[in-house]
């Protein structure tokens, strides 16, 4: 196969395959099974979008990688590799084994033509969040990793540790919108089973994972202990302390609002949550923190 049929070829591939993805997530749910991204079909012939095996996928008929994935691991367990979000803001890759491994040198042939890649992101078992398309920026083999760009902007950043302090926090401002919220929010939402730990709700449209404690303090992590699923109007009525949760999850409604007369959103909505508890994951390790609970209860009951 010539060079230029084989980069014809590249781009038909990746660009279907983002089509495909753009699609799937057209449909509300942005999350994709496993079994989906195997059963890909290119221009009519199989073509699995991940590895069944290996984290990067780079099919025969393409000489640079076509997607990176992320192994899906609980909250406090050891991941596999340590795939993690850099100082400068870029997500920093590891190799997989030997550096001259084909799919390493295929993250390098991926770097030197500037060709966009999908990176699935796990937030359950079987689960992924997909990112693209998100570029290969560097190779760094002293550290057998590669950093790579969540967006285009991120594409112009030097990697050698003279990037400024307005494009360095404006890069990692990029990975806190474009990754840490939307896996946080993925990863909480799963563990609820698409559900509103206070009303109910089940349509995930309408479900966001609320911070226990916010992200812009210390302790505010991103995990699935630190989230709660809320409804869009419980998570706001949450975030504006009108309702707040106890350690041993009971939600009680601000006094003011418990004496208000209005329509029945508030009747129904708000003052009808009182003494009632959260509806909880399943596995205990997703249960809400009690410390950070506490934490958060207090300064709602500086307020009551």
């Amino acid at each position: 196969m010539s060079d230029t049929v084989r980069d014809d070829v590249d781009g038909r591939v990746r660009a279907a395959a983002m089509a495909w993805l753009r699609e799937r997530s057209a449909r509300g749910e942005p999350v994709v099974r496993r079994d989906e991204l195997l059963a890909f079909q290119f221009e009519g012939r199989p073509l699995p979008l991940v590895d069944s095996r290996l984290g990067i996928r780079k099919p025969k008929m393409l000489d640079a990688a076509l997607s990176i994935l992320t192994t899906y691991t609980r909250d406090g367990a050891p991941a596999p590799y340590d795939d993690a979000v850099g100082d400068d803001g870029l997500l920093r890759y590891k190799f997989q084994g030997n550096p001259r491994h084909y799919t390493n040198v295929s993250l390098q042939v991926a770097a030197d033509r500037g060709v966009p890649l999908l990176w699935f992101f796990g937030v359950g078992e079987g689960l992924y969040l997909p990112f693209f398309p998100v570029w290969i920026v560097a190779v760094e083999p002293e550290r057998s990793q590669v950093a790579v760009a969540l967006e285009d902007a991120q594409r112009h950043l030097r990697v050698d540790g003279v990037t400024s302090e307005i494009e360095r926090r404006y890069s990692l401002r990029i990975a806190k919108q474009r990754l840490h919220q939307p896996v946080f929010r993925q990863r909480v939402i799963h563990a609820y089973e698409s559900c509103c730990a206070m009303c109910r709700l089940r349509h995930t449209a309408l479900l966001d994972a609320a911070h226990i404690v916010p992200d812009r303090e210390a302790r505010g992590v991103p995990a699935v202990s630190n989230g709660v699923s809320l409804c869009k109007i419980h998570h706001a009525a949450y975030d504006e302390n009108i309702l707040g949760v106890r350690p041993d999850g009971i939600i009680e409604v601000r006094s003011d609002i418990l004496q208000e007369i209005d329509g029945p959103m508030l009747k129904h909505g708000l003052q009808a949550m009182h003494q009632h508890k959260l509806a909880l994951p399943r596995r205990r390790s997703d249960h809400p923190d009690p410390l950070l609970l506490e934490e958060r209860y207090e300064k709602f009951r500086a307020l009551v």
